[in-house]
């Protein structure tokens, strides 16, 4: 039998629809999409597209941490773009918040995202 829980940290920004912020089963943990929302306003973080990604990662982080694990466990990593001219940005910010070995990553250009994001990123954590 399977060991599922709900996952919630009050320092990432709360759902904004029907999901949770993740859901761990056994050890793997599947985090839900964050976007470069402000936890305490629930506002988008006024900056440019580095600002924002920053944000993003902060908000994994915040989930990884209360699943008891960290971005370092993240095996799969999804990154959603609007414009994929950004993918430089992308892996500069990454790099601040990931060391090797890094995760396996897919890197997605959309039309767009809600709240007019540039940038959301979900993923797989193993702890």
């Amino acid at each position: 039998m399977t060991n599922k829980a709900i996952i919630h940290s009050d320092n990432a920004p709360a759902a904004i629809g029907t999901y949770s912020q993740a859901v761990k089963v056994n050890n793997t943990v599947y985090l839900s999409g964050q976007i470069p929302l402000d936890p305490k306003t629930m506002q988008l973080v006024d900056g440019d597209f580095a600002t924002q990604a920053h944000q993003v990662f902060k908000n994994l982080r915040a989930v990884c941490v209360a699943a008891d694990g960290d971005l370092q466990h993240i095996v799969k990593l999804n990154i959603y773009l609007t414009d994929l001219a950004n993918f430089p940005i992308v892996n500069e910010v990454m790099s601040q918040y990931f060391s090797a070995p890094y995760p396996a990553r897919a890197a997605i250009g959309i039309n767009q995202l809600p709240r007019a994001s540039l940038i959301e990123a979900d993923g797989v954590m193993v702890i």
